[in-house]
């Protein structure tokens, strides 16, 4: 099964238990991005990666419209669903490929993507859309876990990923988005990082992971340096900590808001 394929599946099998998770749906991210849209005054949304529509959920209330999208059908199902009953009647879903978005140049005054693009298969080529659909001096906003600088924690990471969900690809770090959203023609700027606590328990049942694989996260973990375990503040019951992090970017172009 090709990787975009995998994504979809895996997703839109577990659409329902992202809509209810804690890890997604809360965060003071949510509140800076809602708050963000406000200050834009009323801007048409694009959400990459939409997953259940948390993301969408908090900045519709200030938007003129906000197009959910996602690579599974499942997923946007989820997001339907759950704005019909919030009532944001200005959010409208749309299946398809990150990296070739089926929307006009210049269509969106904001793009935002959240806890999404380490499942992307080519970064570089969604953020050359993000910034195509963008209109001039249009924002996007980043958010994401990232990889630690120090190679060994970065290794522990992305394999305790990879055993968890085979559809995950790579948490970046924060010199690699820097690079990357400066090739696709952004300014930007590190806006905030934080620890982002995972409970064990939900993390893999929400991925419905198979139990061998859960073994060998909890081995791995057993396994590793006391700098390891100590860096991802790891717990007696396997819960850990990983670094998150929003990235605000724009569009170069004269100031329309």
């Amino acid at each position: 099964m090709k990787q975009q394929a995998y994504v979809a599946q895996q997703f839109g099998d577990t659409a329902s238990a992202y809509l209810s998770s804690p890890t997604h749906a809360e965060g003071a991210d949510l509140v800076a991005m809602g708050q963000f849209a406000r200050r834009m005054g009323r801007p048409v949304v694009l959400d990459l990666g939409c997953g259940a529509g948390h993301a969408s959920f908090a900045v519709a209330p200030f938007a003129q419209a906000v197009t959910a999208f996602d690579l599974s059908a499942q997923m946007l199902e989820v997001v339907a669903g759950a704005a019909a009953a919030r009532g944001l009647d200005n959010i409208a879903t749309r299946q398809g490929d990150v990296a070739r978005l089926p929307f006009a140049d210049a269509s969106f005054d904001l793009v935002v993507t959240r806890f999404s693009a380490h499942h992307w298969l080519d970064v570089a080529a969604a953020l050359r859309e993000a910034h195509r659909v963008l209109r001039p001096a249009g924002r996007l906003l980043v958010v994401d876990i990232v990889a630690p600088q120090q190679a060994l924690y970065d290794s522990t990471l992305q394999a305790v990923e990879l055993l968890r969900d085979g559809s995950h690809v790579r948490d970046y770090r924060v010199c690699e988005w820097g690079a990357k959203l400066e090739r696709a023609g952004f300014t930007h700027q590190l806006s905030s990082q934080w620890k982002l606590p995972m409970q064990f328990e939900q993390w893999v049942a929400r991925m419905r992971t198979p139990a061998l694989r859960v073994q060998a996260i909890r081995s791995l973990f057993d396994s590793a340096p006391e700098e390891a375990t100590a860096y991802f503040a790891l717990q007696d019951d396997y819960s850990f900590a990983i670094d998150a992090a929003l990235f605000e970017a724009a569009k170069p172009g004269e100031e329309i808001f």
